[in-house]
């Protein structure tokens, strides 16, 4: 087992060089940059969801174009709207965002600092990256967590009881129930739910936005703990619709294939009871499918499923970052992101596949490629 982690480990490594590699070479034929976006905030042009960025980068950069010595001739470059800056000033930005360096060399020394985790500072915003990512890790580990947690706990017991129950009444009802629910967008799940509960038209129970009350610090542990809950149950259940619509059927066709086995049938014979046979038996081998899926989900709710259900509820996490980040050209902060979401990603899955000897010992990663 500790050869098959040491080759995963190291077939990270040209995994995660691969994806940035693509990704840098994706940003550099993408319209739109950094330096344009200066420029556009210098003559009045930045609208949309760039300006939500505080306008202090831009006060800062303005003041020294407007104190460069020399005529305001036209720039001759590749940056649109340049024209009638000083080409010293244009020369300084590329300078700032590290654009005078020829691609490749840009490239190596980013992956250079991220090996050591030197993600250096945000563009438009005078915070370290990691210090910004820091910020809004609180509210991403409480969405993806808590609903990947809710939906195993409430998914797998349903689904081993449909399973159970094939054809029957429960059965049938609740299948309806989850293919609706399937069906439903998560985002207007979201709003269905604040136009119910949050004050939209009928009752204000819980609240619209943030992941705490006001004056949080001050209430006493248990009443923080309630604080807490309180926020995320909108959030966490539009969210969780879709997940554990798939994770129900998934458990019950696994658990039906299971049932079907001739050990079942064996086990039946000797005397088990159904509590034995279904958890001391099929559980095991029925729950390889379900792990498997793990990764995927645990990665999907933690940082990009959470976009919409971010704007909708004003929870100021990881996936609402990235997006403004991508569309405020915010590179450092774009890259950093990507880095860490296939890192998490890959050691989730390594994860996902050790659970599988200790589920199912007869599993040997030994013997397997990577």
């Amino acid at each position: 087992m500790t050869a098959y982690i040491a080759r995963r480990i190291l077939f990270m490594i040209p995994t995660i060089f691969g994806i940035m590699l693509v990704s840098f070479a994706v940003v550099q034929f993408a319209p739109g940059g950094p330096v344009e976006r200066v420029i556009a905030q210098l003559s009045g042009a930045d609208t949309g969801a760039t300006s939500r960025i505080s306008g202090s980068a831009s006060g800062d950069f303005s003041s020294r174009g407007a104190g460069a010595s020399g005529p305001q001739a036209e720039v001759s470059s590749k940056y649109r709207g340049a024209q009638g800056l000083d080409p010293a000033f244009v020369k300084s930005l590329e300078k700032q965002f590290g654009f005078d360096k020829p691609a490749y060399e840009r490239f190596f020394i980013m992956l250079w600092n991220y090996v050591r985790f030197d993600f250096g500072k945000s563009y438009f915003r005078d915070v370290s990256v990691l210090h910004l990512i820091s910020e809004k890790l609180p509210v991403s580990i409480s969405l993806g967590v808590w609903m990947t947690l809710l939906s195993y706990l409430i998914s797998i017991p349903l689904g081993i009881r449909k399973a159970v129950r094939d054809g029957s009444q429960f059965d049938i009802w609740t299948s309806g129930v989850i293919i609706v629910g399937y069906a439903i967008p998560g985002f207007l799940f979201a709003i269905l739910l604040i136009i119910l509960f949050a004050g939209g038209s009928f009752f204000q129970i819980f609240p619209l936005r943030g992941l705490v009350s006001d004056g949080w610090s001050q209430f006493p542990w248990w009443q923080k703990i309630l604080d807490y809950f309180w926020h995320l149950v909108l959030p966490i259940v539009s969210m969780g619709l879709a997940a554990f619509a798939t994770m129900t059927l998934l458990t019950k066709n696994s658990f039906l294939e299971e049932l079907r086995k001739q050990y079942v049938l064996t086990a039946r014979a000797k005397g088990c009871s159904e509590l034995q046979v279904l958890y001391g038996h099929i559980f095991r081998n029925a729950m390889l499918l379900v792990i498997a899926g793990f990764p995927a989900a645990f990665v999907s709710a933690f940082f990009a499923g959470a976009l919409l259900i971010e704007t909708i509820f004003s929870l100021d996490g990881l996936g609402l970052l990235s997006f403004e980040s991508v569309l405020n050209r915010d590179y450092p902060v774009v890259f950093a992101n990507l880095y860490i979401f296939a890192l998490v990603g890959l050691v989730v899955n390594l994860i996902s596949d050790l659970t599988y000897t200790w589920i199912d010992p007869r599993i040997d990663f030994e013997t397997r490629e990577v």
